[in-house]
């Protein structure tokens, strides 16, 4: 069903190709590289108030947007934002995934404003329809949700089940996974800062960006101004809640068809649609996919995925061998202080009998021996404790 949706909408622009101006379609790409880099530097500012003893570069930023925005255009589900997530962590000296993806959040702020905005703007001009409508609508992202009950079911379970996972996997280290995520959000902690440099480059990211689409109207002869650029951003950000298809093609399809009713026919409108999708998609991959070449050193997706794997296992093998060293650490100390000091603690007790403030010699040695029998105790204690932890985990 979503192939043939998708087949039949690329026929019809591949139909209407020969009505595509070429220079606008040209404008309109190049602006929206554009707004992609301006979001990149937004993206970068986030991370330098989360990682301020690091370097974070703005050309891996860059790259790393680039790439995992044009994989997304191509993978649904928004993979690409895996792909972002490592080779970011991977750019900055003593990253972390958990702070790195609090980053992803503070990043959508401006889009979750930006989109009410733009769909609010569409309702109240009498031309959107309202949300219960969108369920009804012919498009392959909502069809594949809700027209079967037992399909959505089971959407809902799996999602709930993974993050119940992933909850249960964090859990084991909750205190330092909280504190990596509120490092994310540290851009926050200064408004003043967080305007002037995350949501200020955001704003004029996001007129580059209507910048572009009035470009891609024009290009396939769609009427183009101030209103249905507005349309189109708020189609867009309607599709970013069904990330079932690439981009979320087909919600932006049938959006378009119903906000463009009567302004166009419907093939220029499917044209538009599609062809948008294309151009964007192509852009945006090839340029990602420069970026990884140039930036990165790498010569296909696959090795990304191989590089994050091995980068993950060297991590875990680092963390075991911190933890047998702090488990040695312990150990060694619980030995020393189980073997006691002749010349410190036991030398003041013998001594305080002199002075008449202690206790006889023969009550303080039993005392003592009690003491250190005592302290021996806990010692090994602690030790088959951690050596059963040890076990285990190995």
């Amino acid at each position: 069903m979503i192939v043939a949706s998708i087949l039949d909408d690329f026929s019809q622009f591949i139909s209407n190709l020969s009505n595509v101006h070429l220079g606008p379609l040209l404008i309109g790409m190049a602006c929206f590289i554009a707004y992609l880099s301006l979001r990149a530097l937004a993206w970068r500012n986030i991370l330098a108030a989360a990682f301020p003893e690091s370097r974070v570069p703005y050309q891996q930023m860059w790259g790393a947007y680039l790439a995992a925005y044009g994989f997304n255009n191509v993978i649904p589900a928004r993979g690409g934002d895996v792909l972002k997530l490592y080779l970011t962590k991977t750019s900055i000296p003593k990253s972390a995934y958990p702070t790195v993806g609090a980053g992803l959040l503070v990043e959508a702020i401006f889009d979750l404003c930006a989109g009410g905005v733009a769909v609010l703007f569409a309702i109240a001009s009498g031309v959107f329809p309202s949300p219960p409508s969108w369920l009804s609508f012919d498009a392959v992202d909502f069809s594949f949700v809700v027209a079967d009950g037992r399909r959505a079911l089971f959407l809902l379970t799996a999602v709930a089940i993974g993050l119940l996972v992933i909850f249960s996997l964090l859990a084991l280290r909750v205190r330092t996974f909280w504190g990596s995520v509120r490092q994310g959000f540290a851009v926050l902690e200064d408004r003043r800062t967080y305007f002037r440099r995350v949501w200020g480059i955001q704003g004029i990211g996001w007129l580059v960006r209507g910048t572009a689409f009035f470009f891609f109207l024009r290009a396939f002869g769609m009427p183009a101004n101030v209103e249905t650029v507005f349309l189109v951003l708020s189609a867009n950000a309607v599709a970013a809640i069904f990330p079932f298809t690439p981009g979320g093609a087909g919600v932006v399809q049938a959006l378009l068809l119903e906000l463009f009713a009567g302004k166009a026919t419907s093939a220029t409108i499917a044209a538009y649609g599609v062809g948008v999708q294309a151009t964007i998609a192509i852009a945006s991959l090839g340029v990602g996919f420069l970026a990884l070449v140039w930036v990165f050193e790498v010569r296909s997706f696959r090795e990304v995925i191989e590089r994050g794997r091995a980068d993950r296992a060297a991590e875990r093998d680092a963390e075991r061998a911190s933890e047998r060293d702090a488990d040695f650490a312990d150990v060694s100390a619980a030995a020393a202080t189980s073997a006691g000091s002749p010349g410190g603690t036991d030398d003041t007790l013998w001594q305080a009998p002199a002075e008449g403030r202690g206790t006889p010699p023969n009550a303080t040695d039993d005392w003592l021996a009690e003491e250190l029998a005592s302290t021996q105790a806990e010692a090994e204690e602690r030790v088959a404790r951690r050596g059963a932890r040890w076990r285990r985990r190995h």
